[in-house]
Protein backbone atom coordinates (compact mmCIF):
# COMPACT_ATOMS: atom_id res chain seq x y z
CA UNK A 1 0.00 0.00 0.00
CA UNK A 2 1.23 3.90 -0.89
CA UNK A 3 1.50 6.43 2.09
CA UNK A 4 -0.45 8.79 -0.62
CA UNK A 5 -3.24 10.53 0.93
CA UNK A 6 -7.05 8.71 0.62
CA UNK A 7 -8.94 12.18 0.68
CA UNK A 8 -8.75 14.98 -2.67
CA UNK A 9 -4.61 14.62 -2.42
CA UNK A 10 -4.63 17.57 -0.26
CA UNK A 11 -3.33 15.67 2.61
CA UNK A 12 -6.00 17.12 5.07
CA UNK A 13 -7.84 15.71 7.69
CA UNK A 14 -10.93 14.27 7.14
CA UNK A 15 -13.65 15.65 10.12
CA UNK A 16 -14.06 12.19 11.58
CA UNK A 17 -10.10 12.29 12.23
CA UNK A 18 -10.55 15.38 13.73
CA UNK A 19 -12.59 14.80 16.83
CA UNK A 20 -10.24 11.94 17.32
CA UNK A 21 -7.95 15.01 18.54
CA UNK A 22 -7.99 15.66 22.24
CA UNK A 23 -8.80 19.38 23.43
CA UNK A 24 -5.43 20.45 24.28
CA UNK A 25 -4.41 18.66 20.79
CA UNK A 26 -6.95 21.17 19.36
CA UNK A 27 -5.87 23.87 20.47
CA UNK A 28 -2.24 23.24 19.86
CA UNK A 29 -3.50 23.01 16.02
CA UNK A 30 -5.32 26.34 15.99
CA UNK A 31 -2.01 27.66 16.88
CA UNK A 32 0.20 26.10 15.05
CA UNK A 33 -2.32 27.25 12.28
CA UNK A 34 -2.19 30.83 13.31
CA UNK A 35 1.26 31.31 13.09
CA UNK A 36 1.64 29.44 9.76
CA UNK A 37 -0.71 32.19 8.48
CA UNK A 38 1.08 35.15 9.90
CA UNK A 39 4.10 33.75 8.35
CA UNK A 40 2.56 34.96 5.67
CA UNK A 41 1.75 38.29 6.24
CA UNK A 42 3.91 40.82 3.88
CA UNK A 43 3.94 44.24 4.91
CA UNK A 44 3.43 46.80 2.86
CA UNK A 45 5.89 49.25 1.70
CA UNK A 46 6.46 53.03 2.56
CA UNK A 47 4.29 53.68 -1.23
CA UNK A 48 2.17 51.15 -0.63
CA UNK A 49 0.85 52.20 2.70
CA UNK A 50 0.53 56.10 1.62
CA UNK A 51 -1.45 54.86 -1.49
CA UNK A 52 -3.80 53.13 0.99
CA UNK A 53 -4.48 55.94 3.34
CA UNK A 54 -5.31 58.12 0.97
CA UNK A 55 -7.59 55.72 -0.91
CA UNK A 56 -9.25 55.24 2.57
CA UNK A 57 -8.91 59.04 3.66
CA UNK A 58 -10.70 59.87 -0.03
CA UNK A 59 -13.75 56.79 0.50
CA UNK A 60 -14.24 58.24 3.81
CA UNK A 61 -14.60 61.67 2.63
CA UNK A 62 -17.37 60.83 0.03
CA UNK A 63 -19.31 58.66 2.63
CA UNK A 64 -19.08 61.56 5.05
CA UNK A 65 -20.61 64.33 1.81
CA UNK A 66 -23.36 61.39 1.02
CA UNK A 67 -24.57 60.82 4.46
CA UNK A 68 -24.35 64.42 5.36
CA UNK A 69 -26.19 65.43 2.05
CA UNK A 70 -29.17 62.56 2.86
CA UNK A 71 -29.30 64.16 6.55
CA UNK A 72 -30.07 67.42 5.60
CA UNK A 73 -32.37 66.19 3.09
CA UNK A 74 -34.06 64.05 5.38
CA UNK A 75 -34.12 66.85 7.67
CA UNK A 76 -35.78 69.54 6.04
CA UNK A 77 -38.77 66.67 4.42
CA UNK A 78 -39.36 66.02 8.21
CA UNK A 79 -39.32 69.77 8.95
CA UNK A 80 -42.12 70.02 5.90
CA UNK A 81 -43.77 67.41 7.06
CA UNK A 82 -43.94 67.81 10.88
CA UNK A 83 -42.44 71.62 10.76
Amino acid sequence: MSDAPTQAGDGSRSPKSEKKLGLWARIRLFFRQIIGELKKVVTPSRKELGNLFLTVTVFVIIIMVIVSLLDALFGQLAFLIFG
